[in-house]
């Protein structure tokens, strides 16, 4: 084991009597905590055979196990000490078969006939065969029906195996803890927002999506999923050990959220089977009805510009082409006066609004979210808008290299095809240089940075509003 595998054993040793009950309270089953990162933490209550010898197998392990985490405890015997630890991976299969048999004698069944001898070797074509009146090559596609092998070759298993070396003064039946770390599993929000006819409020309901590829099945397992951007550092992931216990009954209500640590853990009240190769979908909250919503637009035609050090953009043409879209935004509050207030891990977010005509939801976006604590707003663009467009063009620029000086105007005309009034904003960066001063403007603007101003203007039915501005630059 490395210094790290050491020190992690060492630090649960030292934590063992805090966090484990005493003997004979303990029942079998399995937990699994899972987090953001792409894995999860399993600790499974089973009962073993320890022989006088001490060597124990601990078979049906996930085959993306970190072999360097796993941490063993006997709850019948405390004082037993785990002296050596294997990992046995090397899963049987055909190829491994028969590389585990060269120079050992096997029966190769052809239709009929039957060849027997010492393998000397083989390939996907043939297999090379030592028989007592000379060599034999047998060919293999669509013509070998049956290789006979007289035992399973010691070293060859057919799952992953943990093998332990125990001393103890009890052997015999033991009830055994096992915790380990395995990759291949992970988890995200799913969110539904349901819009009313208006656009003013919205339903909000939570999906946990667990996909497990780890190489094992958890049956009728106590889950739990951690919510936050876990540092993968073996020594903190020690105090995340809980009591394992038999589930409670099935229960309808959501998960139980409570802060952990400086995350957010979500626990289901109930047992859950999550197989190998699957994603499974888990009620995450119960649907939040009438959540205030703000639909908005955007019309961002340079993009979100970062301005970086150094760069001083004196080019004419440099942002004269730009997109016509106007991107449509939808905007809430997560707070309990919003009948919110929940923390919201990172997930998808999809948009559905019913169709009047047939009661039918339709899709209408979606968009990523990162984790958002309460009280903050999030606000999800899940498109663009197909009856209002902009247009930006450049009227006027000047440039004087020898007196650091330069200057342009620019004309931003919105044009709206819709039958009722729009508000749309309009953000633009000034990206040509960090010293700048809008000398004359069309419109009162807002400075929403050092680098971003933006306008909230009204562009009236079936019409257009015109925005122009100048701004001059030196250094």
């Amino acid at each position: 084991m490395n210094a790290a595998s050491t020190k992690w054993i060492a630090v649960v040793a030292c934590l063992a009597a805090a966090v484990w009950p005493a003997a004979g309270q303990e029942t079998e089953g399995v937990a699994v905590t899972v987090y953001n990162g792409g894995f999860a933490v399993v600790r499974e209550v089973r009962s073993l055979d320890i022989a006088a010898g001490g060597r124990v197998q601990f078979q049906d392990v996930a085959r993306e196990i970190d072999a360097t985490t796993v941490h063993f405890k006997s709850l019948t015997d405390p004082a037993a000490k785990l002296l050596e630890q294997n990992y046995q991976y090397d899963l049987v299969s055909a190829d491994k078969l028969l590389q585990k048999y060269i120079d050992m004698p096997i029966e190769v069944v052809c239709g009929e006939t039957t060849y027997s001898g010492t393998l000397l070797s083989f390939d996907a074509q043939q297999l090379v065969l030592q028989r007592q009146e000379g060599l034999a090559m047998v060919q293999r596609p669509e013509n070998v029906r049956d290789i006979r092998f007289k035992d399973l070759p010691e070293g060859l298993i057919t799952k992953p195996t943990l093998v332990w070396l125990v001393h103890t003064e009890k052997p015999g039946r033991h009830l055994a803890e096992v915790a380990y770390q395995t990759g291949g599993m992970t988890w995200h929000a799913e969110y539904v927002l349901v819009l009313n006819p208006d656009d003013t409020a919205g339903d909000l309901s939570g999906w946990v999506s667990v996909e497990n590829n780890s190489g094992k099945t958890y049956r009728d397992a106590r889950l739990k999923f951690i919510a936050g951007d876990v540092r993968k550092i073996i020594e903190r992931r020690v105090l995340y050990r809980e009591e394992l216990a038999r589930a409670a009954p099935a229960e309808a209500a959501p998960m139980a959220e409570k802060a952990f640590f400086e995350y957010h853990m979500y626990t289901l009240p109930r047992p859950s089977t999550v197989a190998d190769n699957e994603v499974k979908q888990l009620e995450m909250f119960a649907p939040a009805a009438g959540v205030k919503i703000e639909k908005r637009f955007l019309y961002n035609p340079m993009g979100n510009f970062r301005w970086h050090p150094g760069g001083r953009y004196t080019d004419r043409s440099y942002g004269v082409e730009s997109p016509k879209k106007v991107n449509i935004f939808i905007e809430f509050k997560n707070s309990e006066e919003n009948k919110l207030g929940i923390p919201l891990p990172a997930g998808k977010v999809r948009v559905y609004k019913q169709d009047p005509e047939d009661k039918a939801l339709e899709f209408i976006g979606e968009e990523q979210i990162d984790h958002t604590p309460k009280d903050e707003e999030l606000s999800l663009q899940i498109g663009n808008a197909f009856d209002i467009v902009g247009e930006r063009r450049q009227t006027e620029f000047n440039i004087d290299v020898n007196r650091g000086w330069m200057k342009e105007s620019i004309e931003i005309v919105l044009r709206n095809h819709k039958k009722e009034v729009v508000t749309v904003r309009i953000k633009e960066p000034l990206y040509r240089w960090n010293t700048w001063n809008i000398t004359a403007a069309s419109h009162e603007y807002t400075k929403l940075d050092a680098f971003n101003v933006a306008w909230d203007v009204q562009v009236p039915p079936d019409g257009e509003t015109k925005v122009t501005y100048t701004v001059e630059y030196t250094w």
